[in-house]
């Protein structure tokens, strides 16, 4: 009779057609494969949406998933303010729409608006992945986005920053006889 190593090594590498067979105490102690690696944003946006979740179970009273509106998405937001670092001044503040502080303030912190931003897009991400339709999706309201923008022009206003979108560059194609044309001349 074989032993399972003897069995491993005549399977390996030969051609012949022998099938070892496991005791059932050796198939309990198979490794399992190994999970494959998260990125660093589907690691993030597991753990958003397991927050977003629990959040959601902590209300008073309860919501379940299938009744979360954009309002739960707001409350939320609002809730995140608390942990926040970024230090938002108040208009009667000395250093409201100053670049740069100078002194202490008592002004709250708060989440910045990029963080509440692409937390936003996790968790839209998140809602279609965990069975949420595109249509009914609560991160994706428009109240959400007017609630960002306001968040992100006030905190600039705070910071004395106004601010501007980004303009996309358009890439300029230079063909090879406008080259030749100038070179040429």
């Amino acid at each position: 009779m074989m032993s399972n190593e003897q069995r491993r090594e005549v399977g390996e590498g030969s051609s012949s057609t022998t099938t070892s067979t496991l005791a059932p105490s050796d198939h309990h102690h198979q490794p399992t494969p190994p999970q494959p690696q998260l990125s660093r944003y589907e690691s993030q946006k597991r753990r958003d949406w397991n927050t977003f979740r629990q959040y959601l179970k902590n209300h008073k009273p309860p919501v379940p998933l299938s009744q979360c509106n954009y309002n739960h998405v707001l409350d939320f937001l609002r809730y995140l303010d608390q942990f926040g670092k970024t230090k938002v001044h108040l208009n009667g503040c000395a250093f409201f729409g100053q670049v740069e502080q100078v002194g202490p303030c008592t002004c709250p912190l708060r989440q910045a608006w990029g963080s509440l931003d692409a937390l936003i897009g996790r968790l839209r991400a998140a809602n279609e992945e965990n069975g949420g339709l595109q249509e009914t999706n609560p991160f994706a309201n428009s109240a959400i986005r007017i609630y960002l923008r306001e968040v992100r022009d006030s905190q600039a206003k705070a910071r004395g920053i106004s601010y501007k979108k980004k303009k996309k560059r358009r890439k300029i194609q230079i063909n090879a006889s406008n080259n030749n044309q100038a070179n040429s001349s």
